[in-house]
């Protein structure tokens, strides 16, 4: 039995199709630990530390063919600057220190000069600590460069300064945090230029993904390759206490889709809600509620090509004017299944939220709707609602309750749903697919807010 890390594995398996070595002496038994181990000849046992291949998660090791441009997607703490380094160190280091390797003019490209030395050069993941003791190159800080011992260099440029790109050539380069550079398109656009020696110059781009156009416009082009990884992928080197933190805090949210999933969420132009909009409207807590309702947009058919049937509970506060009411978005329950599934998940919300009503979209099931839901439970108090509109327009008076502050999330796990409103225009859907989930919250609000306050009039005083 062979560790995925070892030779005869590599020769074999690509790095997504196969667990690392170290994953494999965790779950091995003790007896094949040992006999692997001494197996090993003394030289390759001193070597197993600095072997990355042995201990590297599959996102962290370049993946197979003839690409220009390696982007590593994950969460923070996901191990994208050590799959960096250990590619820097890759393409410098021969067979021995003084032999060549396959480049030998790499520039490091950080948002700012100190960035780039504390992290990706000097960090607890940066290519010195990254490099065994022959191998490990020299700072010259007056240069603002690494130097190896075969004469290969690393330079150091700062996002700033798009102009210093401006002369110097390479035929490899490494890209820190790209997402949150303020001049990303010149400084890319520049190294780009700078990247013409060898006979096939690469760069590795490790970011945090971000709604930006540079990095949508690279990870559109057919010579790029991606990995990607959530926090979660790295958890043995992570503290258990900042992992409990960030979930409880954004697991679930949109904010923890990109920043600890590592999913690229795309604003759309012109949408109708923004993600700093959905941030704004977070909440820990909710207070006493006077409605609750359950929303359900239903799909007719039960395959697994069909949409998902949008579930959403949401309650609201009616003291005083509607001016003054407030919604709260408790809980996603949409599920992909056959009309008794999603009847019996609607159900089951309503329960578990203390819904008075479940409220229902019939333009396509129609009567089928009502009498699947009271196959489940026959005295469920239940509305049909039917769409005069179309989706965007439908959503719109929606939207302009959150733009006043008078919807709120309840933090938990609605970044699917959020997901859909950040797609949603005037003009329709942008997304992929059917906005199932956002509909089932349209109506919800409608439900709640909207048509309680068209009929609303002013409790008139009683004379004595």
């Amino acid at each position: 039995m062979s560790p995925a890390g070892s030779e005869e594995a590599a020769s074999t398996s690509t790095p997504h199709e196969t667990r690392s070595g170290a994953a494999w002496l965790a779950c091995a038994e003790p007896r094949e630990v040992e006999e692997f181990l001494g197996g090993l000849s003394e030289n390759a046992l001193t070597s197993l530390p600095w072997l990355f291949e042995f201990w590297a998660l599959p996102h962290q090791l370049p993946p197979e063919g003839d690409w220009k441009s390696w982007v590593i997607m994950g969460g923070r703490g996901a191990g994208k600057t050590r799959a960096g380094s250990e590619w820097v160190r890759r393409m410098v280091e021969g067979p021995t220190p003084d032999s060549p390797g396959r480049c030998h003019r790499v520039a490091l490209v950080g948002e700012t000069f100190d960035q780039v030395r504390e992290v990706m050069v000097f960090g607890e993941s940066g290519i010195l600590a990254c490099s065994p003791p022959d191998r490990r190159p020299v700072w010259e800080a007056g240069r603002k460069r690494l130097v190896w011992a075969n004469g290969a260099t690393a330079t150091v440029y700062s996002a700033r300064e798009p102009e210093a790109l401006r002369g110097p050539q390479f035929d490899a380069a490494w890209v820190d945090e790209l997402a949150k550079w303020k001049k990303a398109e010149d400084v890319w656009d520049m190294l780009q230029f700078a990247l013409r020696l060898g006979a096939h110059p690469q760069q590795v781009v490790t970011t945090t993904p971000r709604n930006v156009g540079v990095l949508k416009r690279i990870l559109g082009n057919a010579s790029t390759v991606v990995t990607h990884a959530p926090t979660d992928a790295n958890r043995a080197y992570l503290a258990e206490s900042f992992l409990a933190e960030v979930q409880s805090r954004y697991g679930g949210t949109r904010m923890g889709r990109q920043e600890l999933d590592g999913v690229l969420l795309d604003d759309v132009e012109g949408a109708l809600w923004t993600t700093a909009m959905l941030e704004a409207a977070r909440v820990d807590a909710v207070p006493r509620l006077d409605r609750i309702v359950v929303a359900v947009d239903p799909s007719v058919t039960g395959s697994r090509a069909s949409d998902e049937c949008g579930i959403v509970v949401a309650g609201v506060v009616t003291q005083g004017e509607p001016a003054d009411w407030r919604a709260y978005v408790l809980e996603d329950a949409s599920v992909r299944g056959s009309p008794m599934d999603w009847a019996r998940a609607a159900i089951a919300a309503m329960d578990r939220r203390g819904a008075e009503k479940l409220v229902a979209e019939v333009n396509q099931g129609g009567d089928l709707v009502e009498t699947v839901v009271r196959q489940i439970d026959a005295l469920v108090p239940f509305k049909a609602l039917r769409a005069s509109r179309g989706k965007g327009l439908r959503a719109e008076p929606v939207a302009a309750l959150y733009e006043q502050g008078r919807v709120r999330h309840l933090r938990g796990a609605l970044g699917a749903l959020e997901d859909q409103m950040c797609q949603m225009t005037v003009r329709g859907f942008e997304g992929r697919g059917s906005p199932d989930r956002l509909d089932a919250l349209v109506w919800a609000i409608h439900e709640l807010m909207i048509e309680p306050a068209t009929g609303w009039r002013r409790p008139q005083m009683r004379r004595l």
